[in-house]
């Protein structure tokens, strides 16, 4: 089974503060809300790169769902990708975040990196006692800055490293 690398959108292919400039501005629409992203048309490639070296498949793992197949993926260079369902709302257990269950329900028995702003302690440990899961590694990138060569680097590392890598 080929490993997952799973991504957010917001804080790490969209920047929470002022973005460098080679990222582009863009204003979405989703429902009646307006968005403006800050997206780098360079992540595209470089994400399909690591999938393609470590024979990981790319999944949405964000709020933004389907809509980062309609309004993401076209303007970084991605293809349509995979998307984990996500339901907010529900409580946290451990003070992991929402989405953290929904990780574990979409991954099964699949090895994953999981690029996110927001992961901390509360959502590996969660993560660790859920049964049936497989190895994972838990990339926190910075909001501000984004996803970078460093968080890239980190992922092809570990799937390497850890011989989940398909592509070595």
């Amino acid at each position: 089974m080929k490993p997952l690398l799973l991504l957010d959108v917001d804080g790490v292919l969209n920047p929470m503060s002022r973005p460098t400039p080679d990222f582009h501005r863009y204003r979405c629409t989703v429902g009646a809300e307006v968005y403006t992203v800050h997206l780098n048309p360079r992540h595209g490639r470089r994400l399909i790169d690591l999938a393609l070296a470590t024979g990981s498949e790319l999944v949405w793992a964000t709020t933004w769902e389907e809509h980062a197949n309609e309004w993401i993926a076209p303007r970084i260079g991605l293809p349509s990708l995979p998307v984990i369902p996500m339901r907010p709302g529900e409580p946290s257990e451990h003070g992991e975040m929402f989405k953290t269950r929904h990780v574990a329900d979409y991954v099964g028995g699949r090895p994953f990196v999981w690029f996110d702003d927001q992961v901390w302690a509360e959502d590996e440990e969660y993560l660790r006692v859920h049964q049936g899961l497989a190895d994972f590694l838990l990339i926190h990138v910075d909001p501000g800055r984004g996803l970078t060569s460093r968080h890239l680097g980190m992922a092809h590392e570990w799937l390497t490293l850890t011989g989940f890598s398909q592509g070595s």
